[in-house]
């Protein structure tokens, strides 16, 4: 019996246990439920956490941009203060004013300059610094700025100066009371800032500009100082307010607000009190103070303005010795960043549960929507690339890679039009030079059939004149016919030289050889009876790669026209010398003729352009010499004066490129 009760209870509790097993597929439902749970609440607080830093970073980077943006503003109206300052200080009238010490004269002008253009002050002195003239007050004069650290800039470095400085009160008083007036007002007490025992304020900051004055010799003879006074003028805050902020409200309250401090005073905000009133007076928090004014560095952060929290940024404004005397301020409303966050929070916290269950099908659809799109451009461009210049994108979206479709099919139609372009240009220009090239051909055909019936007329004409007797009245005319039709042989044969330029047959050369060989050639001519050549030749000069019979043309040519500018009667100096900051080789043929009129200098190497009188040159020498150097890849220039005689300087690259070979080795 005890051992059947025995056997019965085991039995009992075998079936209890069995009551509560758990299968394994339960198990690992559980387990995988846990782990997705435990995973998600991590990645959930991380995201979370990640998130409002990320946002306060970003309000933060905001906010330095925006700093960045302010200080353009503020340098902007400084800019514009220093260009009113220096223009009108170089103005004649300024100058002939403090020459002839009558100031009077100017009086109504500087006034309307300083109306116009916005100044509270806009002041003369003279050199030593004492005020001649004050728009404010004309009649009162005679004290000295000459240790105002603005005005004792400008008398040591004699430039113009642009910086913010202070005013103490007794100088605003002597400009006029109204803007001692401005400057003046209370200190307001204002949480965490510093302990200060001073009441009030009654110096003023002001962004000026000095600028010399000075006489036709550059002497220094008096300083134009001018600025605004920044104290109570919201000008400049507002503009920030408006250009960076645009004048965003949030739950009532401004968006973004930007402040001007002298030392850590607000003396121009956009800041208000809680009654509505700018918060003019009011001082910044003795943290924000410390670094940015005692230890001069940037402050970027959360920082309690007046009544409410910003994320700020402040920056120290320096006066002409580099020394912190305000600051300029911008600051973004906190709360808008907290309840973005708070909103951001809960947000992610839905986004989690719900993406644990969409996040592949989502990602799926998300890659295709941006993968498509993707492929379409790179189908595209490889279209594009091998020359289908009509290949389209059509725009699916209006986000970047609708951007990017735009700016391919704006690509791919500019490159179109830039191709018709170049073909049509390349297409004119092909058509100028068959132009060109046929009318060359032509000029010389003409040239050569003109060439042989002159030939016949100055041999018959020659003829005739020998025959004729001194007294017999036709010998006149024949001469004039003899001359007119060598003339227009010389033409003809000009014609024919110019038209049939050969490329040069080049070789290494001896330049000084050269121009020896020409003297000699010509000195015993009869035209160079009466001129002094005068050689002075280099002789460090390499060989050069060139075509010595055209280039020994150029010489000769140079020689002739010399000796004719002169009469054959003068001196022709003929220099070398080799320029080694240029890589060339200089030649100078210098004569003492009549020189050329400045008019002309332009004109001396178009063809059948020529000063000589009618029968001597036809106007191709010097267009010819030009070609033939210009096919060397030299240069021809001529210098002259009237009267006194012509220069005309040869230079040949001791590099020539197209043939790959350096002159002189």
């Amino acid at each position: 019996m005890a051992s059947s009760a025995k056997d019965n209870m085991q039995k009992k509790i075998s079936a209890r246990k069995r009551s509560f097993t758990v299968s394994i597929a339960h198990k690992l439902v559980l387990s995988f439920l846990l782990i997705s749970i435990i995973t998600n609440v991590i990645f959930t607080i991380t995201g979370i956490q990640l998130m409002a830093n990320r946002i306060v970073a970003e309000a933060q980077e905001r906010v330095r941009n925006d700093l960045n943006a302010a200080r353009e503003i503020y340098l902007g109206e400084a800019r514009h203060i220093n260009d009113v300052v220096r223009l009108n200080a170089r103005r004649p009238i300024t100058q002939d004013a403090l020459l002839s010490g009558t100031t009077i004269v100017i009086v109504d002008d500087l006034i309307n300059v300083r109306q116009s253009e916005g100044l509270d002050i806009l002041t003369l002195t003279d050199e030593f610094g004492d005020v001649v003239l004050r728009t404010n007050a004309p009649y009162n004069l005679g004290d000295n700025l000459a240790q105002d650290e603005v005005i004792n800039a400008v008398m040591k470095t004699k430039q113009t100066v642009m910086t913010t400085t202070i005013f103490s009160g007794e100088k605003l008083l002597l400009e006029t009371p109204d803007l001692a007036e401005k400057a003046h007002f209370n200190l307001i007490d204002t949480p965490m800032a510093r302990p200060l025992d001073k009441k009030e304020e009654t110096s003023g900051m002001m962004l000026v500009s000095a600028s010399p004055v000075f006489d036709s010799e550059q002497n220094l003879i008096g300083i134009l100082y001018g600025g605004i006074l920044l104290n109570k003028d919201f000008n400049i805050v507002d503009k920030i307010k408006q250009t960076v902020f645009q004048d965003l409200v949030y739950k009532g309250k401004d968006i973004g607000t930007a402040t001007i401090f002298q030392d850590d005073v607000r003396i121009a905000t956009n800041v208000f009190n809680v009654n509505g009133s700018r918060a003019i007076g009011t001082r910044i928090a003795e943290d924000v103070y410390n670094q940015v004014v005692v230890q001069g560095e940037p402050w970027i952060g959360r920082a309690y303005v007046v009544n409410d929290w910003y994320i700020t940024a402040y920056e120290p404004i320096r006066n002409i010795t580099v020394a912190v005397i305000g600051i300029l301020y911008v600051g973004i409303l906190e709360q808008k960043y907290v309840d973005i966050r708070n909103q951001a929070e809960i947000t992610f916290l839905i986004i989690s549960i719900i993406s644990v269950f969409f996040s592949i099908g989502l990602a799926y659809l998300l890659s295709r929507s941006i993968s498509v799109p993707v492929h379409k451009l790179v189908v595209a461009s490889k279209e594009l690339a091998n020359g289908n210049l009509d290949v389209k994108v059509e725009k699916t979206s209006n986000d970047e890679i609708g951007v990017l479709a735009d700016a391919y099919n704006a690509m791919a139609t500019a490159l179109r039009e830039r191709d018709e372009q170049l073909k049509e240009f390349t297409r004119k220009k092909f058509m100028e030079s068959e132009r060109l090239a046929l009318i060359g051909q032509l000029a010389a055909n003409v040239a050569h059939e003109l060439n042989n019936p002159l030939q016949g007329i100055v041999t018959y004409s020659h003829l005739l004149l020998e025959r004729s007797s001194i007294d017999d009245p036709i010998k006149q005319t024949l001469q004039k016919i003899v001359v007119q039709a060598n003339r227009s042989r010389d033409i003809i044969r000009g014609l024919l030289d110019f038209s049939r330029q050969r490329k040069p047959d080049k070789t290494l050369s001896n330049i000084n050889n050269l121009l020896n060989e020409s003297v000699s050639f010509l000195e015993n001519q009869a035209l160079m009876q009466n001129v002094q050549i005068i050689t002075q030749l280099g002789n460090d000069l390499p060989s050069v790669v060139i075509d010595p019979s055209q280039v020994q043309r150029v010489f000769i040519n140079m020689i002739v026209n010399a000796a004719e500018a002169m009469n054959g009667n003068g001196q022709l100096t003929v220099s070398t010398k080799r320029d080694a900051v240029g890589g060339c080789i200089e030649i100078s043929f210098t004569d003492t003729g009549m020189g050329i009129k400045e008019e002309n200098l332009e004109k001396i190497f178009d063809p059948f352009f020529t000063t000589k009188e009618t029968g001597h040159g036809v106007g191709l020498g010097l267009a010819i010499s030009f070609g033939i150097i210009k096919e060397h890849e030299g240069t021809i220039s001529v210098e002259s004066e009237v009267g006194k005689g012509t220069t005309f300087i040869v230079r040949l690259p001791i590099y020539v490129a197209q043939s790959g070979v350096e002159n002189g080795h």
